[in-house]
Formats: structure tokens, C-alpha cells, sequence
């Protein structure tokens, strides 16, 4: 393999991939609104971005003549096999954002008692009937708007990470390609979480209101990217496909949890609980990514499968 054409074609896709997305905020973002200020039609006129990925890689194949190959070694992966038990990993991306999601909450609730508000869904208009069901309806839409996320993974795990796990040499086995893996999704999380930095920015993520802003957003951005890339990368490699990573990237943006109706932040007495109340979810995540990064190992970890 030769690494100096495959950094290149790499350092191609970011800057087309950043090049894209940032000027496509700035263009329909001119006025530097916060998030919480945006209308709906324009909040989702800004969520086109998340193409940007996904055109990279296209301009990216194009300029580079590296092909078009739907599916198999060294392809785009947007095909779908659901041979050699491949359908796991549709199952695992449905489920893993939710247990993720939950059991992050249960922890916050169990340590950070201060939090829990009975009645807080009322609050956020939610009826108690559909708060109970909300799993399954979040679950149901993020399938349905995986397309969306393929924007986003197309990209993101259809062709960085690919060229990440070459270059670290994360394609063998042995301490030297576990190295490789983790090096490959720290710098792969890390490039993700900057590519966020202009929503970021705008509280789309975790608010304005917090100490640091927007810096400290930012680096947790790349924190939760990083973690994240792990869990799907893990499918991505496993399944052969970007469609498992499009929909557990969907499903997760919907939220799919009973208790956030349970969770009220207003009522924190102490700045920590306030600010870092997510911090449970994210021990959680931590585990979830740990186990994910630990069964990349093995014969099938390039991203060939």
C-alpha cells in the first residue's frame, strides 16, 4: 500500500469535506444567529450540511480516480449484505443508541437525585402516553431518516476511517494494529468533533450557557465523536456497510429515551450537576466504546469485510 497517496487522497476528502460544510453555514448563517434563535425551516436549512461528507467522498473518488464500487474491498460500502450474520449489526445500531441514552439517565438520576422532576414532561408538553412509547417512535423515525445521517457516514466511516485504519496500520493483528485502531479513532473523532465546531458554536449541541463557551463545547464535541466513531466504526468495519452507521447515527439523534421526560436540569444546586449532569452518560459511553474498540481486533478489522 502506499501510504503517501492514500494521506493524500485523505487530506483531499477533509478539505473537501470541511470546505463544504463550513461554507454552507456561513452562507446560511450570514447573521450568526445562536441555534436557540433559528427558526425550524432554517434550522433545517443549515442541517443540509450534513451532505457534505457524503459529496467529499464522491468529488473525492472523482478527482482521485479511485472508483465507484458500490460494495466489498477497498469500495464506498453503501451496498447491504445481510449474509454471515451481517443483520447483527443492523440490530446492534438500532439498540446501542438507546442503551446508551438510558442507562446514562438511570445513572443520573441514581447520583444526581436532585435532577429527577416527576412532572417535568409536562413541562416540555409531552403526553405521558406518548413519553412511555417514545423509544419505539424514536427508533421507528431514526430508521426512516437514516438518509439523512448517510450523509454524514458516507463520509465519515465510508472513506476517513478506511484511510485512517490503513495508514495507522490497524489492518493485521497484534499489539502494533491495536495501536493502529485506536490512533486511527482518535484522530478520526477528533476531525469529526472539529467538523462540528460552527454548530457548536451556535449552542446547537450543548447550549451557550455553559463555562467555556463555546471552547469547552467544542472539546467535548471531539470527546463524544471520538467514543461515538468507535461504536460505529465497529459496525461500519463489521457489517461491510455505512447503512448500519446511518441508522445508529439517526436513531441517536432522536433521542430515543423515556427518562429525559424525567430529568429537569433547572433544578441543580450546584454549577457541576448543572453543567456536567451528562457526565454519567458519558462513563457509559466510555464502556459501550471500550468494548466496540476491543472486538475490532482480529482477521476482518480492515475495513473490507
Amino acid at each position: 500500500m502506499n501510504k503517501k497517496l492514500e494521506l493524500k487522497r485523505l487530506l483531499i476528502y477533509l478539505a473537501f469535506s470541511f470546505g463544504l460544510a463550513y461554507a454552507w453555514f456561513f452562507i446560511t448563517n450570514m447573521k450568526f444567529e445562536t441555534w436557540q434563535e433559528m427558526s425550524s425551516a432554517k434550522e433545517s436549512f443549515i442541517a443540509l450540511g450534513m451532505l457534505a461528507p457524503l459529496l467529499a467522498h464522491i468529488l473525492t473518488r472523482l478527482v482521485t480516480k479511485e472508483g465507484f464500487k458500490l460494495y466489498g474491498k477497498d469500495s464506498m460500502m453503501f451496498g447491504i449484505s445481510l449474509k454471515d450474520k451481517k443483520w447483527i449489526f443492523f440490530v446492534l445500531a438500532i439498540i446501542l443508541p438507546w442503551i446508551y441514552i438510558e442507562l446514562g439517565n438511570v445513572l443520573t438520576i441514581l447520583f444526581f437525585r436532585e435532577l429527577y422532576d416527576p412532572e417535568y414532561y409536562l413541562k416540555l408538553e409531552i403526553d405521558k402516553r406518548i413519553l412511555y412509547i417514545y423509544p419505539l417512535a424514536a427508533i421507528i423515525s431514526g430508521v426512516f431518516a437514516s438518509f439523512a445521517a448517510f450523509g454524514e457516514e458516507a463520509g465519515w466511516r465510508g472513506y476517513m476511517m478506511p484511510k485512517l485504519l490503513k495508514l495507522f496500520g490497524a489492518e493485521g493483528e497484534g499489539k502494533g494494529a491495536f495501536r493502529g485502531r485506536i490512533l486511527a479513532v482518535i484522530i478520526g473523532g477528533i476531525i469529526w468533533g472539529l467538523w462540528h465546531a460552527p454548530l457548536t458554536c451556535t449552542g446547537h449541541n450543548f447550549g451557550t450557557d455553559y463555562p467555556g463557551f463555546p471552547y469547552v463545547g467544542i472539546a467535548r464535541m471531539c470527546l463524544f465523536c471520538t467514543l461515538i466513531g468507535i461504536m460505529l466504526t465497529f459496525i461500519t468495519v463489521k457489517s461491510g456497510s455505512v447503512w448500519p452507521a446511518a441508522i445508529m447515527h439517526a436513531v441517536l439523534n432522536s433521542g430515543p429515551s423515556i427518562l429525559n421526560g424525567y430529568i429537569n436540569t433547572d433544578l441543580a444546586t450546584t454549577w457541576v450537576t448543572k453543567y456536567y449532569s451528562g457526565v454519567w452518560q458519558l462513563l457509559v459511553l466510555i464502556v459501550l466504546a471500550a468494548i466496540c474498540l476491543k472486538l475490532l481486533s482480529g482477521k476482518k478489522v480492515p475495513a473490507k469485510a
